[in-house]
């Protein structure tokens, strides 16, 4: 943090000024940083020239303490993260955790550190290595691969050549049954293999000569014949089985990510200990009161699981995207070769379908973020105006497609049952799972109210600009009813309806048309030039209501050069990459959709607004609970309401758009329940946001209430043409 200078006037004026004005700042900002990594660096009072030091604090202790309620200084390590931090706050912008610059190691935790260390280090006091994590290695791994490596033993001592390596694998065998606390070392050749080699015999142990460790004849296994021989047998009837074999184990225990130390082991003993001479290989057991042992330690491991491999990256990529890109093979493969459905059904494909698209979300999102930290805002906003919700556009699109060619009205409800899931559950899923998990850690969290209430206007906008074609038909449309029965048997009496909506294509579709139809349009221009007044009001007239001002200094610790994970053609490439396979799974999961549309009991309307509208955005969820979890709420609002402004104000008129020059069954009329549950959620957010603090409970009220619309949606009739 920022040194804290005392005040050389000598009343306590100054300190008690400072202390007010951090608490306010802190009541005001309240922002943590990203990953930890980030302080909240707060304006200390004026302070004699004599008494500051040469530091980034004198940069700024000219300026007052009233400063610090409208601008917030944010320390990042580089220019690259600050310029990613600085948009992570800017309307419009994808809210996106992870960082796209390789930190310093310097600068990590001990707990990261050792995720990324191999095993080659010997601690002075490794503890008990009887854990569950351990006893669950035995139980999945240890036993049947230890028995493995007796069965080969058997082998290579049967083929009288290969005996040096089967000496090698009785001694793995009891190393891998429990190889904690054990410690494998590459030793160098001792003096009598390297005499007999050169062809002195005088090095034999009958002379005093060291005596090697493995079994062998007299220096038999240091002749070239018998040398190469026996690596022969080895290479073609041991090693292959085992790599194999551990293979297995490397590949099962990086998909449970905890075990990922035992996935290390494997690939380590693969690599390296099973290609080694035998001679070289020296397995002990590590004590206490050992002396440091001489060699290179190839392999020493304490523990076989680590709670702490969520955290786990690969080039940047979270641990969980990288275990979840085969699915997004498989999904392709089986569901392009196997059409008629010969191996798997169409709700198993359909399920695979949905369930790529989570870690390519993840890998677009990941893209999006590096291309705008590495580049300009204009090209940031144009990269996320154009790629932010191609996520759920590419489905959209292709269910209207399929829709449009089968004549089944029933797509284009699902669409619009989506759009409403999605912003329900970005208003009120979203906010309202952040507070409650943010709230266990911390007992009340405040936000940036007039930032909360510049997104909250623009809900509001959005959904009265989305909603009015809506609300026009039912004012002028005309009441059709599918069955009517008079209750009285009088033909003036009343009447009991069924299936009754407001029909706007009547008499050849007049009302549709001349009026429905041109104001659709008309909303549909005026909700992007309202999306675009915001950007320009939140990034230019009035940037400082986001409290934003990045440093232009660097803190102790970070004064590293941006060190990116993905280039920006890189960044690019993946980008594309990840659009046209989200495109084919939105294909597959349009395609193989309709047997459950018609099969299944539940209501078209609870499928649109759960799974088809909350599973793409499940990293942004996860996104918001990582700021909640940080005391940065300001964050996790912001991602709910920026992907709700984005469905009212891009995705929508997109979709309109897309209709103009592909007709469709998508008509911007919505049902009642679309409308009601829509502009009530936007009103019960905008009440609970109004004091710009909260706390579990609010949170609670707020997942409660969207449990209680999904109930409503679970339980009403499928919308009319499906």
């Amino acid at each position: 943090d920022v040194p804290k200078v005392p005040d050389s006037r000598g009343d306590s004026d100054g300190p008690r000024r400072g202390s007010l004005c951090d608490r306010h700042c802190a009541a005001i900002n309240n922002v943590q940083g990203d990953l930890g990594e980030l302080g909240c660096h707060l304006h200390r009072p004026r302070v004699p020239a004599a008494m500051s030091t040469p530091s980034c604090y004198q940069q700024h202790s000219e300026e007052v303490c009233e400063s610090c309620v409208v601008k917030t200084t944010l320390t990042a390590e580089n220019a690259v993260e600050a310029n990613k931090l600085s948009n992570n706050y800017k309307f419009g912008f994808k809210k996106w955790k992870s960082h796209v610059t390789a930190r310093p190691w310097e600068d990590r935790s001990e707990i990261v550190k050792e995720l990324y260390s191999d095993l080659n280090v010997i601690r002075g006091s490794g503890g008990s290595t009887l854990t569950c994590g351990n006893v669950l290695y035995l139980l999945l791994f240890g036993w049947w691969l230890s028995l493995l490596y007796v069965l080969v033993a058997a082998v290579m001592f049967v083929t009288v050549m290969g005996a040096p390596y089967g000496r090698l694998c009785w001694d793995l065998a009891g190393y891998f049954l429990w190889p904690f606390g054990k410690v494998i070392q590459k030793v160098e050749v001792p003096k009598s293999h390297q005499a007999c080699e050169a062809g002195a015999g005088e090095s034999s142990a009958l002379l005093g000569g060291p005596t090697p460790r493995r079994w062998h004849p007299q220096c038999w296994a240091g002749t070239g014949y018998w040398h190469g021989a026996s690596t022969a047998v080895w290479l073609c009837l041991g090693y292959p089985v085992l790599a194999l074999a551990h293979g297995l184990v490397c590949v099962t225990a990086w998909l449970l990510i905890v075990l990922i130390p035992v996935a290390k082991l494997s690939a380590r003993a693969t690599s390296r200990v099973l290609l080694l001479p035998p001679e070289r290989v020296l397995i002990r057991r590590l004590r206490m009161t050992e002396v440091p042992l001489e060699g290179e330690v190839i392999l020493c491991c304490y523990r076989a699981a680590n709670p702490y491999y969520y955290k786990y990256a690969v080039d940047g990529i979270n641990v969980f995207a990288v275990n979840l890109l085969p699915l997004v093979l498989v999904t392709l493969v089986l569901g392009y070769a196997d059409s008629p459905n010969h191996l798997t059904g169409s709700a198993v494909k359909f399920t695979l379908a949905l369930l790529s698209i989570m870690p390519l979300s993840y890998y677009i999102g990941m893209a999006i973020a590096s291309i705008s930290a590495q580049s300009n805002f204009a090209v940031g906003a144009v990269v996320n105006a154009t790629f932010g919700s191609i996520t759920e556009l590419t489905f959209y699109i292709t269910a209207l497609i399929k829709g449009s060619r089968e004549g089944n009205r029933c797509y284009a409800e699902v669409v619009k049952s989506a759009l409403t899931g999605t912003l329900v559950g970005c208003v009120l899923f979203i906010p309202g799972l952040c507070m409650v998990i943010g709230g266990i850690r911390h007992q009340e969290q405040r936000f940036n109210s007039r930032s909360a209430g510049v997104s909250s206007a623009l809900l509001f906008l959005s959904v009265g600009g989305v909603f009015a074609p809506t609300l026009f038909s039912k004012v002028y449309g005309k009441l059709v009813c599918g069955e009517c029965h008079n209750v009285t048997q009088n033909p003036l009496g009343h009447y009991l309806c069924h299936n009754c909506h407001f029909d706007v294509m009547d008499n050849n579709g007049t009302l549709y048309y001349s009026h429905v139809q041109p104001l659709v349009y008309t909303v549909s221009i005026l909700l992007p030039a309202a999306y675009l007044i915001g950007l320009f009001f939140t990034l230019k007239t009035h940037t400082h209501i986001y409290d934003i001002h990045i440093s232009d200094c660097h803190m102790p610790g970070h004064h590293h050069s941006a060190v990116v994970h993905w280039s920006r053609w890189r960044a690019l490439v993946i980008l594309l990459l990840s659009t046209l396979c989200m495109s084919a799974c939105a294909d597959l999961a349009t395609e193989h959709i309709s047997p459950i549309l018609t099969n299944s009991t539940i209501s078209q309307y609870f499928i649109g607004v759960t799974v088809l509208a909350m599973v793409p955005e499940l990293p942004e969820i996860v996104n918001g609970i990582q700021f909640a979890l940080q005391n940065n709420l300001s964050l996790s609002i912001e991602i709910g309401n920026c992907i709700a402004v984005q469905v009212c104000m891009l995705q929508i008129p997109i979709l309109v758009l897309f209709t103009i020059f592909y007709p469709t069954n998508f008509t911007l009329v919505f049902s009642d329940l679309h409308v009601y549950a829509s502009m009530f959620s936007v009103v019960l957010m905008n009440y609970l946001f109004m004091d710009g603090k909260c706390d579990y409970f609010q949170g609670t009220v707020l997942v409660m209430v969207y449990f209680i619309l999904l109930a409503v949606y679970f339980f009403a009739p499928s919308p009319s043409g499906c």
